[in-house]
């Protein structure tokens, strides 16, 4: 079994995945360690830190995909979280693989976003990784990337979670689903 935890930086997903794994005892993989893995280790890599989401979701989903394949083919069971989760590929799966994942995205609504940016997000962006706030964390970015993130699961028909006033209880929430697919699955 793959859980697919995707969502725009700073949802909680890094911070659900090590939940997941205290719960499960299911590892999991950020998909940015990967990602700085392969420009700090890899000297013919083609892209930077600084290049746009999509322009490293591009460089990065083959090899998300074939984790994700391997992970499935050998029978082992793995949590992968990160930003570079297009949900319009998670279909491209055959059935025998897509019968095995639970994808999933998280993400906040502007209401939330101009109530809870800086002490609901920004304030909280460091729980599992210290990560720095620069341009790229300010409200109307935010309020645009989670907008098109929220439209493309709507789309590709992608399970979409969007929290709007109480963090904690909406994400709750989560959780519970995530417990039911995993029961239904019958895999743990």
């Amino acid at each position: 079994m793959v859980i697919l935890i995707g969502g725009v930086s700073c949802t909680g997903k890094t911070v659900m995945a090590q939940k997941l794994l205290e719960k499960y005892k299911i590892p999991y993989l950020s998909i940015d360690h990967v990602k700085m893995g392969l420009i700090r280790g890899n000297k013919y890599c083609d892209f930077s830190a600084t290049d746009s989401d999509d322009e490293i979701t591009k460089k990065l989903w083959p090899l998300v995909k074939g984790i994700i394949m391997t992970n499935i083919e050998n029978g082992q069971h793995i949590i992968i979280e990160g930003c570079y989760l297009p949900p319009k590929h998670i279909l491209d799966f055959e059935p025998e693989y897509l019968e095995q994942i639970i994808p999933l995205y998280i993400g906040f609504s502007k209401n939330y976003l101009e109530k809870h940016f800086i002490s609901g997000i920004i304030e909280h962006r460091s729980e599992i990784e210290q990560k720095d706030c620069d341009d790229y964390m300010n409200r109307d970015n935010f309020i645009k990337l989670h907008t098109q993130l929220k439209e493309l699961c709507r789309m590709n028909n992608a399970k979409f979670f969007e929290i709007n006033d109480d963090y904690e209880g909406e994400m709750n929430n989560v959780y519970k689903w995530i417990d039911k697919q995993v029961e239904a699955k019958h895999i743990l």
